[in-house]
């Protein structure tokens, strides 16, 4: 009898009760818009932190994660309302949650691309994109700044999401060691 690799993986899940693969978070797109002021920035922080944990990214797998990205939401927005204003009076912030990867972005109605500036303990501000692009690559993941079809910009980091949860054991008795 041939199985293919979907039932080989339930059977073992029925067999082997409690070693069942954690459940990841839902997929989705989810889209925040907000007027381009300070208040923005806690406003979209929360609504994506909402999110993140109403699709199923709640405990201490995804803690860092969210953290991160949190962090991440927060700085871009604040870069956007701070240097975007006056040329974009909104500013959109899009979740992005796939199987195997989280993106996070935000979309300003300027030109401008900006950089990451070099951490200069003499200047009171200008950290944010460095500190967004050092969590992002820490995490594995990746961002970068693109143009939009209206020319404004985009800027995008996309962090992986975490593997099962440590303890969890194999899922397969030939894998576990003791047996």
């Amino acid at each position: 009898m041939e199985q293919t690799e979907q039932t080989a993986a339930a059977d073992a899940a029925t067999w082997w009760p409690g070693r069942e693969p954690e459940p990841g978070p839902e997929a989705g797109v989810w889209r925040f818009s907000a007027v381009s002021n300070e208040a923005s920035v806690p406003r979209t922080r929360h609504a994506v932190r909402d999110r993140l944990l109403a699709q199923g990214m709640a405990g201490e797998r995804y803690q860092e994660l969210v953290d991160d990205l949190l962090l991440i939401v927060s700085e871009l927005v604040s870069n956007a309302v701070t240097h975007a204003a006056v040329l974009s009076p909104e500013v959109v912030c899009e979740l992005a949650i796939a199987p195997d990867r989280v993106r996070i972005s935000v979309v300003d109605g300027h030109p401008y691309r900006p950089k990451a500036q070099e951490n200069d303990p003499a200047r009171p501000g200008g950290r944010g994109l460095l500190l967004v692009k050092s969590i992002t690559l820490q995490a594995g993941g990746e961002c970068d700044v693109e143009r939009t079809d209206a020319g404004g910009k985009v800027i995008w980091a996309s962090l992986p999401l975490p593997g099962p949860a440590a303890g969890a054991g194999p899922a397969d008795p030939d894998d576990d060691p003791d047996y």
